[in-house]
């Protein structure tokens, strides 16, 4: 039995010793083959860079001569990529010709065709996978492409999809410039952003362009597949284009509304009490601001002193809506109003108090050259008087930076204030004089005139004192009106319209005195509707105009009308109920 056992050994032995490993050519190591121990990359692997040299290492040496492109093959779909095929020590290295592709599955053999130095061949091709890496991209940025009213310190940031290799962040894969200058800025990166902070302010109102380059490549050596170009524009600096009061005024009121206008939106929250500021000396004063549309309004907490000079101050903390600071302090003084008591009202021969007077419906003015040298007065409330400003009270009447008028003599409403029941009184006081009058001078109280002298048309005429009736309106168009008062410096002019009254049209009409002999005070126009002033701007007007339906001076065509070219009226414009409008209009109120 024994040595049945040992001849079967024998056999298994001998078997061994003449098969050895497959493929073998020389005499073998009983038992040993070759065999693939690791791979770059390993199998499974994601996310390979474009530039990977795959390399491959083996349990023992080979023999140089079977390692190469017919036994290392590197595939993608099927087809073997170009590479060169090196050995050393025990490691295979295939080197692609070119880079390799992204996101693509390569397949890596090891034919059965490598041997070892004693010709020991792979038993089995070694065949594993890896799949390159995504291209990385700018999923965004800040400040977004073509994005405008950019502040001048921002700090410009682009975010990849991806974390990206730092080292290949810097001044040649990250550019900021204007024009062909570049800006000289500082690169940092952190988890996906790269962030450049310019390293002085952006100029204002330019287009920049930014650039992250090819350069630019993920943690793993994948660079970006193209450039990624983008570009915004740069703000205004917002400043200060107007005041109320205006720089230097005078007379202001005591309660005045201290407000400054920009020249574009502001940031409300940046507009507070450290940055608008008024003092009267070395005092703060205080109140509250408001802000609206692009005006700052600043509000006393209590009125401001007679006779004091005030300054405020804009600082370049105030913001637009971008961010962008005022370049400087915008700084603007005024005076404020001497206090002075209303004297009473003096009752004039013809019966009239008033200047202007809005009857029941108030009193408008249009422009910052309106000018009544007296009193005005409506028996409506004071918010129906507007753009007027009281000189002798300083109080104000829904003044805005464009329409601001000045009565010298005192205005006259009910309430609310600065209206009150006293100069309410005052003013029916007025509308009952003036209605008296009016009926007194109408056809109906003095028949007996020269019966529509012109054919209506008082343009090109001169007329004499006396009576003079329309047998519906009166136009004053086709020329100037002349009044000769035949050497008699009282002499009296009624003008009887049963319906309207038109002085100018086109152009402006004037009606004056012969040789300057006359008093305006001495010339009545009664008017049964409504009178239209020189609509067109301009003229000289002369008399007292009680119309019964209200009374227009100029246009608001003419509200920017220079200095100069103001309408004037030189007498009183009436209303018994009906507004009065006024648009750069001087009145001058006779003795």
């Amino acid at each position: 039995m024994k040595t049945k056992k040992l001849l079967s050994i024998l056999a298994i032995l001998f078997i061994a010793l003449i098969s050895g490993c497959a493929g073998d050519d020389f005499n073998e190591v009983v038992g040993v083959c070759p065999v693939v121990s690791s791979t770059v990359p390993t199998n499974g692997t994601f996310g390979v860079p474009l530039n990977q040299i795959v390399t491959v290492n083996f349990n023992e040496e080979m023999n140089p001569a079977t390692i190469n492109q017919s036994s290392v093959i590197i595939s993608a779909a099927g087809a073997a990529l170009p590479g060169t095929v090196t050995y050393s020590g025990k490691t295979a290295t295939f080197t692609p010709s070119s880079r390799l592709k992204t996101n693509t599955l390569y397949t890596g053999t090891i034919k059965t065709s490598v041997k070892d130095v004693d010709g020991n061949a792979l038993q089995t091709d070694y065949v594993w996978t890896f799949t390159t890496g995504l291209n990385p991209i700018v999923v965004s940025t800040d400040p977004a492409n073509l994005a405008t009213d950019v502040a001048f310190n921002k700090v410009i940031t682009a975010t990849f999809n991806m974390a990206m290799d730092p080292l290949t962040l810097n001044a040649s894969t990250f550019t900021v410039k204007q024009g062909t200058t570049t800006v000289v800025g500082t690169i940092t990166f952190a988890g996906t952003m790269a962030t450049f902070t310019p390293s002085a302010p952006l100029a204002e109102n330019k287009v920049y362009t930014c650039t992250i380059t090819t350069g630019a490549a993920n943690s793993v050596g994948t660079e970006l597949a193209n450039n990624y170009v983008w570009s915004f524009t740069t703000g205004l600096t917002p400043f200060v284009s107007l005041t109320d009061p205006a720089n230097n005024a005078t007379d202001v009121a005591l309660n005045k509304v201290i407000r400054a206008t920009f020249n574009m939106p502001m940031n409300p929250l940046t507009l507070s009490a450290t940055t608008f500021i008024v003092k009267q000396g070395a005092t703060t004063i205080l109140g509250a601001i408001s802000y609206s549309g692009s005006t700052v309004s600043f509000t006393p907490t209590v009125p401001l002193i007679e006779n004091k000079i005030y300054t405020a101050t804009i600082t370049t903390g105030a913001q637009n809506l971008a961010g962008i600071p005022m370049a400087a302090n915008y700084v603007w003084n005024f005076t404020t109003v001497n206090a002075i008591v209303i004297p009473p009202i003096v009752i004039p021969p013809t019966g009239l108090f008033f200047g202007v007077f809005g009857g029941n419906a108030g009193i408008t003015n249009q422009g910052l050259l309106t000018k009544v040298n007296g009193t005005i007065g409506t028996t409506a409330a004071s918010s129906l008087v507007t753009g007027f400003k009281d000189g002798l009270s300083g109080d104000v009447y829904t003044v805005t930076p464009l329409n601001n008028g000045l009565v010298t003599g005192g205005i006259y409403t009910d309430a609310p204030a600065p209206g009150n029941a006293t100069k309410a009184a005052a003013a029916l006081a007025g509308l009952n004089a003036a209605r008296n009058l009016y009926n007194s001078i109408s056809p109906a109280s003095m028949p007996g005139g020269v019966v529509n002298p012109g054919a209506g048309e008082l343009g090109g005429l001169t007329l004499a004192p006396g009576i003079y009736t329309a047998s519906s309106s009166f136009k004053i168009t086709n020329g100037n009106l002349v009044l000769d008062a035949q050497g008699n410096p009282n002499a009296k002019w009624y003008f009887q319209a049963p319906s309207s009254l038109t002085v100018g049209d086109s152009l402006p009409s004037s009606v004056t005195f012969l040789g300057g002999v006359g008093n305006a005070n001495n010339v009545f126009w009664y008017v049964g509707t409504s009178a239209v002033i020189n609509y067109a701007g301009g003229g000289v007007m002369t008399g007292n105009i009680i119309a019964n339906s209200g009374v227009t001076l100029s246009s608001p065509a003419n509200s920017t009308t220079p200095v100069g070219q103001e309408t004037i009226l030189n007498g009183r414009a009436i209303s018994l109920v009906a507004a009065v409008t006024m648009v750069n209009t001087i009145i001058n109120v006779p003795n």
